[in-house]
């Protein structure tokens, strides 16, 4: 019976949550994902103001944090 390792394949050795290393600076990974998720939201917020047809929502500030944490959640959820 051939057991294989969670850590073969495409993927092996890689882990979204060290840092990158660009020239001589270390750069979080988590402000990587920040700015996809911030353009994420954004993106998703844009298309659903027009669909809406410009209704107001009540609590608009807490609508786009919400987002937000929502995109954020499936790209970090998405790469580890």
């Amino acid at each position: 019976m051939n057991v294989t390792s969670a850590d073969t394949g495409f993927m092996a050795g890689f882990n979204g949550l060290h840092e990158m290393v660009v020239g001589e600076f270390l750069i979080s990974p988590m402000l990587v994902y920040a700015l996809v998720a911030l353009l994420a939201a954004g993106l998703i917020r844009s298309l659903l103001h027009r669909l809406l047809a410009n209704h107001e929502l009540w609590f608009e500030a807490w609508f786009d944090i919400s987002l937000f944490i929502i995109c954020l959640a499936s790209v970090v959820a998405l790469v580890t």
